[in-house]
């Protein structure tokens, strides 16, 4: 049992996140296994996986006093994939299961096709790893399931991070298709599970206001956005990119839409490169700004902004008059009224005027939860130079 210090208990009822500091007295817990959670007078509050090891040390699975067991874990597998059916099917490309926002914190499940691919970044979540799986095959059939954890975020939990098909084989390579693009997934391989999921509906609508003109695309991953693009009639694109297994994906995607012949990739430093290219007087009439999360702390929220201002200004300074700028934020510590005003305080030093045309978030199969704002953690604008 986790007792919860007096006047916690109030976050603790709508929100599954409890940290050490939270916690009056945990007594004898297994690590990874189930507490029950009560407040400072013994009242019930919720059930959940406990890890002393961690700072976040405990996060609620349910308010209701139930078990969490196979059949607590299988119904909310079940409502999960119930609420991203269309017409009766499950999404065939897409995310199934995302964590907190699917009442499963620390369990990410992605659909690609005839292929699964399963994160656990709890203790708790990998130790009923096998009970998930067999959840999401009780609706899906005996499709191959590859396991994929963060490294850095096992060893904080403490268990030894799965990289492997669950039990046999699956293909090694699947193509996706994305609004009528091709998009190359590679189980075991890349950032998060293969694509950036999150960023689907992003990369549709950016391609629709693309243009026929130049497109950058920054931290360009496996070049997504660049794809779309000129798919769509954009006559050039330059990708930066300076993981050299992004950048393998980058040259492959752009080669399956029979765009490579238009594109670059140039496996360079994102920073050193809008330097360069603003020294040179570039420019384009849309740019994609993606970074990974600069802050991963609060500690690092600091130096994230002013990250974000130095290559929001850059692009901005590459806009030709009239071009597009979309620019993205995935660090959940940077909220949205703060990136806008990151972006705002670039466009002031870069003594230009921008017209937010949209703002722009995550993909509906990333639900957001309002007493979870972390729940909605990408954030973005899409802005027009005057």
């Amino acid at each position: 049992m986790v007792r919860l210090k007096r006047g916690r208990e109030r976050r603790a009822r709508t929100h599954p996140w409890i940290f050490k500091s939270d916690v009056a007295d945990a007594g004898e817990v297994e690590p990874g296994g189930v507490v029950t959670v009560v407040d400072a007078a013994g009242r019930f509050v919720g059930r959940g996986f406990f890890n002393p090891r961690p700072t976040l040390c405990c996060r609620i699975l349910t308010w209701d006093d139930e078990a969490v067991d196979a059949a607590f874990l299988a119904r909310r597998v079940g409502r999960a994939l119930q609420a991203r059916a269309r017409d009766g099917a499950v999404l065939e490309v897409g995310r199934l299961v995302w964590s907190e926002a699917d009442g499963l914190p620390g369990f990410v499940a992605d659909r690609y096709g005839p292929v699964l691919v399963v994160q656990c970044l709890t203790l708790g979540m990998a130790r009923v790893r096998d009970d998930l799986v067999a959840a999401l095959r009780s609706r899906l059939g005996e499709v191959p399931v590859f396991s994929t954890d963060d490294t850095v975020v096992a060893g904080l939990e403490g268990f030894e991070p799965a990289a492997r098909w669950v039990d046999r084989a699956g293909p090694e390579e699947v193509v996706v298709d994305e609004g009528g693009v091709g998009l190359a997934v590679r189980p075991g391989a890349g950032h998060k599970t293969g694509v950036y999921l999150d960023q689907a509906d992003n990369r549709r609508r950016i391609a629709g206001v693309a243009g026929a003109g130049d497109v950058l695309d920054v931290f360009a991953y496996t070049a997504g956005f660049a794809c779309h693009a000129l798919r769509a009639g954009a006559r050039r694109a330059v990708c930066v990119e300076s993981s050299p297994e992004a950048v393998a994906g980058a040259r492959r995607n752009l080669e399956l839409n029979g765009v490579a012949d238009r594109a670059e990739v140039r496996a360079v430093n994102a920073f050193d490169e809008l330097r360069r290219l603003d020294r040179d007087r570039a420019r384009f009439g849309l740019i994609v700004l993606d970074p990974p999360p600069f802050a991963r702390s609060r500690t690092a929220l600091p130096d994230a902004l002013r990250g974000y201002k130095e290559i929001n200004l850059r692009a901005m300074r590459l806009l030709e008059r009239g071009g597009r700028l979309a620019t993205f934020s995935c660090s959940h510590h940077v909220d949205e009224t703060t990136f806008e005003a990151t972006c705002r305080e670039a466009a002031t030093d870069a003594g230009l005027r921008l017209r937010i045309l949209e703002r722009l978030g995550q993909a509906p199969d990333h639900p957001t939860v309002l007493t979870v704002p972390e729940t909605r953690y990408l954030k973005g604008l899409l802005l027009e130079r005057g």
